[in-house]
């Protein structure tokens, strides 16, 4: 990215100076971008690409990911009524991350009344099971 970058700032015919100042960085943080440096702020690069009139490309998404079948990033504790039983522990919050929630089921598994466990929450724990691995069996 850092020789298109520079490519892109010759072919403007613009300095390195006055690129690197409306993109608010100092010459030196440009010149390492444009040496493909990987300490240099992800915030820098986007300026430097703002300035020269570049964008990044798309991120594409994978087409084979199921919106049903992802984790969520938070799991609401009262919408998983075994959940809800294990982590009675939990004070002042009422979300988990899929880790915290991935280790209270793991944890607490013996507990679990696999026949009382609503199509929902068997889903969710099969998901986290599959993400992220662990000892407790598949539901």
């Amino acid at each position: 990215m850092g020789e298109k970058i520079r490519a892109r700032r010759k072919a403007l015919g613009v300095n390195a100076i006055n690129t690197a100042e409306s993109a608010g960085i100092s010459r030196v943080t440009l010149h390492r971008i444009e040496k493909g440096e990987a300490s240099v702020t992800m915030g820098a690069y986007l300026n430097v690409l703002a300035a020269l009139g570049l964008t990044l490309p798309e991120a594409e998404v994978p087409s084979t990911i199921d919106v049903e079948d992802a984790i969520p990033t938070r799991i609401k504790i009262d919408d998983y009524p075994q959940l809800r039983q294990l982590a009675w522990q939990v004070h002042g919050t009422d979300t988990l991350t899929p880790v915290e929630a991935h280790d209270i089921y793991e944890r607490n598994w013996r507990h679990i009344d696999a026949s009382k466990l609503e199509a929902r929450e068997r889903h969710l724990i099969n998901s986290l099971q599959t993400g992220l691995g662990g000892d407790f069996p598949h539901v």
